[in-house]
């Protein structure tokens, strides 16, 4: 893939719920829910203020992170689906640590 975000963008891969099936009842993937959890694939560069500095994104590549349901532009590239949005537009990063 060869996509670099601008400013304070993100490119976003959801990541998939695991699907369980309770008493047989499939559901359709146009019915379901957008995943809120998704991996950071690349970080634009950071955001510029209005004296010409840039500001550093907080979130990096590699992160796991929440975002709102309705949150972003969908976008696919090279074949895959992902989310552009604003770093402001993440709710939080996920901790796998005990």
């Amino acid at each position: 893939m060869n996509f670099q975000p601008l400013a304070d963008r993100l490119l976003v891969r959801r990541v998939e719920e695991q699907e369980t099936v309770r008493g047989g009842i499939i559901i359709p993937d146009t019915a379901k829910e957008k995943p809120q959890e998704g991996e950071v694939v690349a970080v634009g560069p950071g955001k510029l203020t209005e004296d010409g500095k840039r500001v550093a994104l907080e979130v990096k590549k590699g992160d796991r992170i929440l975002v709102g349901k309705y949150s972003g532009t969908d976008v696919k590239i090279d074949g895959t689906e992902y989310v552009i949005l604003r770093e402001d537009e993440v709710l939080g990063v996920l901790n796998n640590k005990k």
